[in-house]
């Protein structure tokens, strides 16, 4: 259980008594380190595997240290999320605590916040009432009631999105709502655990025999009600394992705080404290310059920052580029990112990462045009797909037939059993040559052949039943594999991942930094946010910014604070090796408009605000109906017109222009310039192409249209040049 440990994770493995504290900077090996503690504990006979618990605060977390305990040979361990451990302890104690069966678990609560705030007469629009949601979560997780949620605000020095007063009422609506409709929601789990054993103490000490050891992972991001839960697991015992970095402290916002972690030691004086810097992740050129800038944090957290030390080879330079919009920042990406691949890193090993989520359309659009798979961090969970669910009943299906099947007998192993099943779906081992929704199909179920792959080379002899038993585990707790493809992500959503190469975009002041970050400790939660990001990768880092939202437009931005004296051409910037280096300036995309005026949803009537939104003249949300086999059609079409005009292919038309027209199906020119992105210029270049591809028919290729780059503004909604 020890062998190939460093000597800090060897000594976190065999702290076995007292509270133990261990610090862990980015890609230390952290999870190899506990996980290693909580096995050797085990066969020495301190640990009783029933008797551990191990919590943490993702469903992929947990799942990654069950994988790894199983690997360990150690069986029995517990490791869950905070939620999930407190549901499981409230499911089984409500009948005697409270009587009746436990409340309905509302999975999603924007709807009844949304029915809150009108039975208040308060109209929210669709980002308003995520701002309204999460503050009530804020208000939950750090034990705020309605009617103090004002005052807290105020003491939290918390900028709230509406007034105060207002959300409280909402807040007490929803309050109201869920108790006439019998449901609760995520927080009320731990709220409710919480008051069951404060309140009764009887069920306080079954739980306490129970679990009689504790591990918290991430201990930087736990919130006051989730510390409140852990002191009441633990009692007056001090049997706990807390590891984490105040460093990458991201999620303040939901009411996360590392003041746990940083007073660990005043807490808990006989505390074992280890601290773990060997970074076996990244290189010596990436982790410089994630040391450099944290060297220029400041506040507590900054205090107890660790200095990372490689032990990795030296790999490139980080790379930085500066471009003059948006479009042509995107379009640059895509290529690097298609020559990566080109040189053999897998798609699957390589992110975008952004700071907030409406900048991935520009770069789904990108890589889609590129003909680089891709993959949506945060979008519709992986086992709520329709084509896994099919699968799932398939997989089932086959494990309870068995060797019945002709086609699993003949299968040799077990990836090749599921490949079999899934084939009766559909699907088969050649990628689709089409994208799109087809691909993603594809993709989805790919990436359950692979965990096949994974699971059998673990457990050598797994059956097919093994198998679907770990993909309902997985399911339970939402334990997705990875899907084969580019990853598209925000930076709170790539903590805890890690890649072989990483492009941080859009790195410009007002976006990191937000705008509303105002204050010394939401700058340097900012600054955190970056430092995360530049952890992710492993081998190669690309920074980049653009200095305008769109081609032509004003360019005012400039690169974010953070950069200064770690780019080159700043004061103190350095390299880390003094290889390659400078700013790479890009050329400028194509011109294109943004629409402008009034737009209401054709659909549900809503002013609309987005781009997208606008140029499909609905909401992303309201249902339309999509000519699939045109959109393919279409979409192989601008392919081949971008590559004879030597252009982007979104410099022919836009993915959601395409959508727009294949919503449309117009048979008319008239018809065809009034989807918006089809402008005077457009139509006379590609509208009978267009046309002829809507009416089934193959086009014609015209002459390039010989206008100049650039044409004035019209000011009207379709003038997409």
């Amino acid at each position: 259980m020890l062998e190939g440990l460093d000597p800090e994770q060897r000594e976190v493995a065999t702290a076995l008594q007292g509270p133990v504290c261990v610090l862990a900077g980015a890609g230390t090996g952290k999870t190899r380190a506990i996980t290693h503690r909580i096995a050797y504990g085990v066969r020495a006979g301190v640990l009783p595997p029933a008797a551990v618990l191990a919590v943490t605060f993702t469903h992929r977390a947990a799942g990654e240290m069950r994988g790894r305990l199983r690997e360990l040979g150690v069986a029995g361990v517990q490791a869950r999320t905070f939620h999930s451990a407190a549901l499981r302890q409230l499911q089984y104690f409500w009948p005697k605590a409270v009587g009746g069966e436990l409340p309905r678990l509302l999975e999603r609560k924007v709807q009844l916040v949304a029915e809150a705030a009108a039975r208040r007469r308060v109209r929210l629009e669709r980002a308003e009432l995520r701002d309204v949601t999460a503050e009530i979560e804020w208000a939950k997780v750090t034990q705020t009631t309605p009617e103090d949620y004002p005052a807290a605000v105020t003491a939290a020095d918390r900028e709230a999105p509406r007034d105060p007063a207002e959300t409280a009422r909402i807040y007490a609506m929803y309050e109201q709502l869920k108790q006439e409709r019998s449901v609760i929601d995520f927080e009320d789990v731990l709220l409710l655990t919480v008051g069951v054993l404060q309140d009764r103490p009887d069920i306080a000490e079954v739980v306490r025999r129970q679990y009689q050891h504790f591990v918290v992972d991430e201990y930087q991001d736990v919130s006051p009600l989730q510390q409140r839960l852990l002191q009441l697991w633990l009692g007056d015992r001090n049997s706990l394992c807390v590891v984490g970095d105040a460093s990458q402290t991201i999620y303040s916002f939901t009411g996360a705080t590392p003041d746990h972690l940083l007073t660990f030691r005043s807490r808990h004086p006989d505390a074992t404290v280890v601290r773990l810097v060997r970074d076996y992740r990244s290189t010596p050129q990436v982790v410089h310059l994630a040391n450099g800038l944290l060297g220029r944090a400041r506040g507590r957290a900054a205090e107890h920052r660790l200095e990372l030390v490689s032990q990795r080879s030296a790999g490139p330079e980080p790379s930085w580029s500066e471009y003059p919009d948006e479009p042509a920042e995107a379009a640059a990406t895509a290529r690097r990112i298609q020559e990566l691949i080109n040189g053999g890193v897998s798609a699957g090993e390589i992110a975008v990462l952004f700071r907030i989520n409406a900048q991935s359309e520009i770069y789904e659009q990108a890589l889609a045009d590129a003909g680089v798979p891709y993959q949506l961090k945060g979008a519709e969970r992986f086992f709520e797909r329709p084509e896994v669910r099919q699968a799932g009943l398939a997989l089932r299906g086959a494990a309870r037939a068995g060797s019945n099947d002709s086609a699993l007998a003949d299968a040799v192993g077990l990836a090749e059993q599921v490949g079999a099943v899934l084939g009766s779906t559909g699907w088969t081992p050649e990628p689709p040559a089409g994208s799109g929704a087809v691909r993603d199909r594809w993709e989805s179920l790919r990436s359950l052949v692979r965990l096949a792959e994974d699971f059998g080379a673990a457990r050598p002899g797994a059956s097919l039943a093994d198998f679907v038993r770990e993909l309902e585990e997985r399911a339970a707790a939402q334990h997705a594999p990875a899907v084969e493809g580019v990853t598209l992500a925000s930076l709170h959503a790539a903590k805890g991942l890690e890649w072989d190469a990483v492009f941080l975009v859009g790195l410009t002041d007002g976006m990191l930094p937000l705008t509303y970050a105002r204050t010394p400790e939401q700058i340097e939660e900012e600054r955190r946010l970056l430092y995360v990001g530049i952890t992710r990768a492993r081998l190669h880092l690309a920074l980049s910014w653009s200095l305008a939202r769109s081609p032509g437009g004003r360019a005012n931005r400039q690169p974010s604070r953070f950069l200064d004296g770690l780019r080159p051409g700043t004061a103190g910037a350095g390299r880390s090796t003094g290889g390659g280096g400078g700013i790479e300036r890009g050329a400028a995309a194509p011109r294109r408009r943004t629409p402008r005026g009034p737009v209401r949803c054709r659909v549900c009537g809503r002013t609309l605000t987005d781009a997208p939104e606008l140029k499909l003249r609905r909401c992303v949300d309201c249902p339309a109906q999509r000519d699939e086999a045109l959109f393919e059609r279409l979409h192989e079409w601008r392919r081949g017109r971008a590559a004879e005009l030597g252009r982007p292919a979104f410099a022919v038309f836009t993915d959601v222009t395409l959508t727009a027209i294949a919503e449309a199906v117009p048979a008319t020119e008239s018809e065809l310039s009034s989807v918006s992105g089809v402008g005077a210029r457009k139509l006379r270049q590609f509208g009978t192409e267009v046309l002829a591809l809507c009416a089934g028919e193959e086009p014609l290729a015209e002459a390039e249209d010989p206008l100049p780059e650039t044409l004035p503004e019209t000011g009207t909604l379709s003038s997409e040049k």
